[in-house]
């Protein structure tokens, strides 16, 4: 009898997940951002075994190489040091995903926390405290916040992710204290409130999994944006310092060097589009893939 519950269970998962892929692979764009999004990652992560050159992401010089314009040998150029574009775009997806990821895993739990807190005491002094709060640090731009901070302290990678992590969580504080605004008097949670259940439980069992649908979609559309705000950081010289390889500062380098030397400053400004653009093209398939299972 257990058994056969556990494989009715399993052939449950199994059905849901192909439902759930069926949704999302409806729309080719879906696939196309997973595609881009998952390759992208791949690059990242093995980027010392498939960089056609992997010790032009280290310091160095090969003049006799500079400046070469796209071939067979170098897909993207060189730059004016001889160092090859592309192995260095390859090591700069590095650097562009760790930031957006961590300052994802610092602004969701961050901005999570402070509005599930203030959505469910709605209206108390708890709510206006940690509201007004946000309301300061929505005061200013992202980028604009960041830039500040990052000219203050020294400018790098580390205080580029704590400053646009010190905006970022703000978003996600807003959007789940409008959604818990919305569940606290539902029956669900009056419900737990009459047994007695604690506000923690009812915080992270009750409320919490309701959110998240909503979290995670805006966290992949928000992925993208990430990566441009820590770009434009470094464009302006205040993101990942050379020669660490970084995108940002791989437009910014090249940006003097315009129209003559080209393909230094378009290749980098391209995959930088394309990260964007995936992103924005998988949160959309996520979007949809939620949007119908809360319609289901």
């Amino acid at each position: 009898m257990i058994n056969n519950e556990r494989e009715n269970n399993k052939r449950k998962k199994v059905e849901n997940v192909r439902r759930l892929w069926y949704k999302f692979s409806r729309n080719p764009l879906n696939v196309i951002g997973l595609i881009t999004i998952s390759l992208i990652f791949f690059i990242a992560i093995f980027a010392p075994l498939i960089s056609p050159y992997p010790e032009s992401a280290k310091e160095g010089v090969n003049f006799s190489e500079a400046s070469l314009a796209p071939s067979w040998k170098h897909w993207c150029g060189t730059d004016v040091i001889g160092r090859d574009i592309l192995s260095r775009i390859f090591f700069g997806f590095r650097s562009s995903l760790t930031l957006g990821l961590i300052i994802m895993l610092i602004s969701l739990p961050i901005g999570v926390a402070v509005g599930l807190i203030a959505g469910y005491y709605h209206g108390t002094w708890v709510d206006i405290l940690l509201m007004r709060t946000t309301d300061i640090f929505m005061a200013l731009p992202p980028l604009v916040m960041a830039m500040a901070v990052c000219s203050v302290l020294t400018p790098g990678i580390i205080n580029a992710t704590f400053a646009i992590s010190l905006a970022w969580w703000t978003i996600y504080c807003r959007l789940t204290y409008s959604i818990t605004t919305s569940l606290k008097n539902e029956f669900f949670v009056l419900s737990a409130e009459v047994i007695g259940a604690s506000k923690l439980h009812i915080l992270l069992k009750e409320i919490l999994p309701n959110c998240l649908g909503s979290i995670l979609t805006k966290a992949t559309l928000d992925m993208g944006w990430v990566i441009l705000l820590g770009a434009s950081l470094s464009f302006i010289g205040l993101g990942a310092q050379a020669p660490t390889p970084d995108l940002g500062n791989m437009v910014s380098d090249a940006a003097k060097y315009l129209p003559d030397q080209w393909w230094m400053f378009v290749f980098p400004a391209l995959f930088i589009m394309i990260i964007v653009l995936g992103f924005n093209l998988l949160g959309d398939g996520v979007r949809d893939i939620i949007g119908s299972s809360e319609r289901g």
